[in-house]
């Protein structure tokens, strides 16, 4: 019996991998994904069967929000039986943002759904929009007795898939956007298509029906901190009115200044009911509170530990909880767990 192709849906956002040079003008201009296979013949050649939807108006990244992370979503769970993989197409600024948002949003997902997007324009020259939207095709149609190897939100980006709750972007002009600095990539493109299968996320596929929240919290917040800061904006960030979540960004460890001012705001603030997250202004690294004195207070006061995760990801894990509707008693208990493999 021979087995069928996978079917494949691309999901084009907006983004530099969606836009195409016009040569006589020398301007940018949105790509026509019905004429794919006219610019990129080589999809004719993967061993899978694919089908594109668009944003009715596609944006720049900078312009995600919560409500374009609900509209991906939706459109997933109203294709998620008839494709075995999706492939969204997205701005590098903000994909680690979107990546960790979805895997959020989508519980129990038993299919790949690959982020991925370009540095150059896919009508460009040197464009590297053809190796990323082929390969991660390529990834999102790998199966293995008929069922998906990859079963979680990935980001691949030169040569690299990684789990995209895991991601950050590093630069703004290499091809080598995005680091996954505290866990591995989870596959590689060279001459042959490696998975490292180890450090794929466990599926609960079969166990738990696929499930899609579609409530997201904008009760969040942010404040990174800085030698000097001053109480005049420590106080503004926490008067901000129905601040639910603050992700502060501290010192290597985990570590802030110890001044009474500051422990007594922050002691305030949580009296009060406000969940504040400790995450670490490091590339890489782990918070581990306690560790040097300058943590020890934080450590006292209940502050939630962000332990390795992301910034990006600590945002979109916060909104995820706060929108769900977590009880303010459960809220560090939970978010201190690994829900898609986002922490340590």
């Amino acid at each position: 019996m021979m087995q069928r192709k996978p079917n494949i849906l691309l999901i084009y956002t907006g983004g530099t991998i969606g836009m195409v040079k016009d040569y006589d003008t020398g301007s940018l201009k949105a790509f026509d994904f019905d004429e794919l296979l006219k610019h990129i013949p080589e999809l004719a050649q993967l061993d899978c069967d694919i089908d594109s939807v668009s944003f009715k108006k596609p944006i720049d990244s900078s312009n995600m929000n919560i409500k374009y992370w609900i509209e991906i979503a939706s459109i997933i769970e109203t294709n998620y039986k008839a494709y075995d993989g999706f492939v969204v197409l997205h701005g590098s600024d903000t994909m680690s943002y979107s990546a960790s948002a979805l895997s959020f949003m989508l519980e129990n997902l038993a299919k790949p759904v690959i982020f991925t997007g370009s540095q150059l324009p896919i009508g460009d020259l040197r464009t590297d929009a053809k190796e990323n939207l082929i390969t991660s095709i390529q990834i999102a149609s790998l199966q293995e007795k008929g069922k998906p190897v990859i079963k979680e939100v990935g980001l691949y980006f030169e040569y690299k898939l990684y789990r995209g709750n895991r991601t950050i972007k590093v630069n703004a002009e290499h091809f080598e956007a995005f680091s996954s600095p505290n866990y591995p990539e989870i596959a590689e493109s060279g001459v042959h298509l490696k998975v490292n299968s180890s450090f794929l996320l466990a599926s609960k596929a079969g166990k738990k029906k696929f499930k899609v929240h579609k409530n997201m919290s904008d009760q969040v917040g942010t404040l990174k901190l800085f030698p000097g800061i001053s109480e005049l904006v420590l106080n503004a960030v926490l008067a901000t009115e129905d601040l639910k979540v603050l992700v502060l960004e501290t010192y290597g460890a985990g570590n802030a200044p110890t001044d009474k001012w500051f422990i007594d705001k922050l002691k305030n603030a949580i009296t009060k009911g406000l969940h504040i997250i400790n995450v670490t202004q490091c590339t890489g690294g782990s918070v581990t509170m306690g560790h040097y004195e300058t943590s020890e207070l934080l450590q006292r006061m209940q502050l939630v530990n962000g332990k390795d995760i992301t910034f990006e990801a600590a945002i979109t894990k916060a909104m995820y909880l706060i929108g769900s509707g977590v009880s303010d008693k459960l809220f560090k208990t939970i978010f201190e767990t690994s829900l898609r493999g986002e922490m340590q």
